[in-house]
């Protein structure tokens, strides 16, 4: 899972990134560089921590999701859109933390000159909306020269394609996200390898300060969410030692930190769940879309797997925790045999039978 850290220019991006990352990136750069930090991080899961107190094995590897730090989108859309080494970044991305600036810094001041959160979410939600718009209608001139010249593909495909990018271009036009879009099966096929920005998820981060409460924002698009999170003090608890933070988070009355909260909406945002494979070797978790099947998952741990898939033995979390382990869980019949299609759910142990 690749999500882009975005936002206008001294909104406190990079202390986000930070919060999230346990990062010591420097805070302070000028507005409008193009520049991109990365880093991967553990997703924090206390099943698995538990999985590995069960299993005593080798080694414990956690899910994984890669933040980016994206500076040099402005809000300022551009008529040739969004170009060069930031849109190929930006297209990479599984989904968006869009950080809005909430705070009051004198030593820092606004851009605009003043805070206003709606309009600098709408500013940077107008940037990916121009950029989208553009590339539609680019692809709908090339497509009208294909109708018109002939020759080439099947009609009936090229005329699909056009009242597919029309009701794009439509949507786009009326200042809506291509998220808020209802597509069909065969409509989310066609467009998956074009990278449209408005398509990703979007997780909108209000970045205040320490005890100020949060400004109330309506942010009413599907495969979207608003959270807070005070940008600056979750920097500095991730940057301590472990019980240093523990008891800097009791005495601020912190009682999860912004990284579990963002990475759990985020995999909502995403359509994502995980699910496990335990033993003496390696507890792992695994990250696959929710609806994923049995042949799915086994193709996220290895093409082996998924190639000579047989069968796979699933148990859920809690009852393999009520049993004790798999041992028991084998003698007591209660490991379950599943096929390619079953729909692996979240949670779930898997140990998948193949032959090569």
């Amino acid at each position: 899972m690749r999500l882009g850290i975005i936002g206008l220019s001294q909104a406190g991006k990079t202390t986000i990134f930070n919060a999230l990352t346990r990062g010591d990136q420097p805070t302070s750069m000028s507005g409008g560089r193009f520049d991109v930090h990365t880093a991967v991080v553990d997703v924090p899961d206390p099943r698995v921590d538990k999985l590995s107190v069960m299993f005593h094995p080798q080694k414990t590897i956690y899910a994984k999701v890669t933040y980016a730090d994206i500076a040099g989108l402005e809000g300022s859309a551009s008529k040739s859109g969004i170009s060069g080494q930031l849109l190929n970044q930006l297209t990479q991305m599984d989904g968006f933390v869009q950080v809005v600036r909430c705070f009051e810094d004198p030593n820092v001041p606004h851009p605009s000159g003043s805070l206003n959160p709606g309009r600098d979410i709408a500013a940077m939600e107008s940037e990916l909306l121009i950029n989208d718009l553009i590339a539609v209608e680019r692809k709908l001139e090339r497509l009208n020269d294909e109708r018109r010249k002939g020759g080439g593909r099947d009609k009936t495909i090229i005329e699909r394609e056009i009242t597919l990018f029309q009701k794009l271009n439509a949507a786009l036009n009326e200042e809506l996200p291509l998220r808020d879009l209802e597509l069909s099966q065969d409509e989310e096929k066609a467009l998956s390898g074009y990278g449209f920005l408005t398509r990703k998820p979007m997780l909108v981060l209000l970045n205040r300060s320490d005890g100020q409460k949060p400004p109330e924002i309506d942010y009413p698009h599907r495969h979207s969410a608003v959270t807070d999170l005070q940008g600056k003090l979750e920097m500095e608890i991730a940057q301590l030692p472990p019980d240093d933070a523990e008891l800097f988070m009791a005495e601020y009355g912190i009682e999860e930190l912004g990284l579990q909260r963002v990475i759990r909406l985020s995999y909502d945002l995403l359509g994502l769940q995980s699910f496990f494979t335990v033993g003496e070797d390696e507890v792992r978790a695994w990250t696959a879309r929710c609806g994923a099947t049995a042949h799915e998952a086994a193709g996220v741990i290895h093409t082996d797997l998924q190639k000579g898939f047989i069968r796979a033995e699933v148990i859920g979390y809690a009852e393999l925790v009520d049993l004790g382990g798999l041992s028991e869980a084998r003698s007591k019949g209660k490991l379950r045999l599943e096929g390619k299609d079953y729909l692996v759910q979240d949670g779930e142990i898997m140990h998948v039978r193949f032959n090569i």
